[in-house]
């Protein structure tokens, strides 16, 4: 019976000779990784000097050229390998691969980077994921799409036959109620908004800028990055129809600042929307009065810069305090704008008018369920009829 070939990176028995200048030669066989096996040899003074030399030489043979990624390496090293990958691609936003890194700093590596890659059982890895959902099932999500990407990585190497991050267990995110505003609510958050804007405080005054962003936020279903971004040339008041087109959404990144993306979030994000007649009259009379900055920018700092979503989060923070809307937050009136949409016509037009890639995210995330059902109580009289006519007869 043929003897079974070696497994690819392995070597057989390692055998010593003395050769005529009294030297020592150690010598095996090593099947490389294009699957062919060859007599691999090394020198040395010694028996035992001469092995090392020999292991030492199959050790660079483990691991080819450009292959870094084995069963031995640190996840803390994947990790690297992983990040750096994706900066080289260019696919993904830097704030993205920021937040991944971020994860794997504080919740990730501290307690399972010094293990090697095969030490990364499932189990190892369900235990430090059930302890994050004890903290929070945010973290615990986030933890699992961080290893399961950059095990992912590994496979395509064939370092490890499957990813044992696809086996642990689910991540159950307990399902919140979408909630909405009511054109009641509207009227108490723009008087807040007056009072915030008129109130005695150090510094410069206030500017209208948060009324208007908010009033656009609910005339377009647009997240805040895209109307911090917009420009006037971005904007068609005067034609037919007014329109304002969704190219680009504002990113702040440490070593860079804060800039305008010249993409929004994804394709489906890229649109033409028709505006109300007041976001149009609103914008009119901004660019009356408007101070040129070079970046065209609508909403544009003291000094021509762009807005940062932070400052103006922060901002909105302190306008809805104590008002008793502390649960709106600038993506509620998304929700608003989706809902109203929703409501009077359909899930798949409120899905375009937002952006979104599929209607099926509109209507899990975005679509508050009314307090009471359709009035179908005509509709249903019908049965009683039918029986009282069954009856009759």
């Amino acid at each position: 019976m043929a003897r079974p070939p070696l497994p690819l990176g392995t070597w057989g028995t390692i055998t010593t000779e003395k050769i005529r200048d009294g030297s020592y030669r150690a010598l095996t066989r090593f099947r490389d990784h294009d699957g062919n096996t060859r007599r691999v040899t090394a020198t040395g003074p010694s028996k035992a000097a001469a092995e090392r030399a020999l292991r030492d030489k199959l050790g660079t043979r483990t691991a080819p050229a450009g292959e870094l990624i084995t069963a031995e390496i640190r996840l803390i090293d994947l990790a690297n390998l992983w990040i750096t990958g994706l900066e080289a691609e260019g696919r993904i936003e830097q704030t993205t691969i920021n937040e991944y890194r971020r994860v794997l700093d504080n919740l990730v590596l501290p307690s399972v980077g010094g293990l090697k890659l095969r030490e990364a059982t499932t189990g190892r890895l369900d235990r430090l994921l059930l302890r994050l959902r004890d903290q929070s099932v945010n973290r615990q999500r986030k933890a699992k799409v961080v290893l399961g990407a950059m095990l992912d990585l590994a496979v395509r190497h064939d370092a490890i036959p499957t990813n044992p991050a696809r086996g642990t267990s689910r991540v159950h995110r307990p399902k919140q109620e979408t909630k909405a505003l009511r054109v009641e609510d509207l009227i108490e958050i723009r008087a807040a908004v007056r009072r915030w804007v008129n109130a005695d405080r150090p510094g410069p005054k206030a500017t209208g800028d948060m009324a208007d962003i908010i009033d656009l936020m609910l005339a377009t279903g647009c997240r805040i990055g895209e109307i911090l971004a917009l420009r006037w040339s971005d904007l068609d008041l005067d034609g037919d129809l007014p329109i304002l087109t969704v190219s680009g959404t504002i990113k702040t990144e440490t070593g860079k600042g804060t800039y305008r993306k010249p993409t929004p979030k994804s394709d489906a994000s890229r649109r033409a929307v028709v505006l109300p007649r007041f976001a149009a009259e609103l914008l009119r009379v901004r660019r009356e009065f408007a101070t040129p900055n070079e970046n065209d920018a609508v909403f544009a700092t003291r000094n021509g810069t762009w807005h940062q979503v932070v400052n103006i989060e922060r901002r909105w923070r302190q306008i809805r305090k104590d008002t008793g809307y502390e649960w709106v937050t600038p993506h509620t009136f998304r929700k608003t704008v989706a809902t109203v949409i929703s409501e009077a016509t359909t899930s798949e037009l409120a899905s375009r008018q937002l952006g979104h890639s599929s209607s099926q995210v509109t209507r899990d995330h975005y679509i508050a369920k009314p307090p009471v059902s359709a009035d179908l109580s005509e509709l249903l009289e019908r049965l009683a009829e039918s029986d009282d006519t069954s009856a009759d007869s």
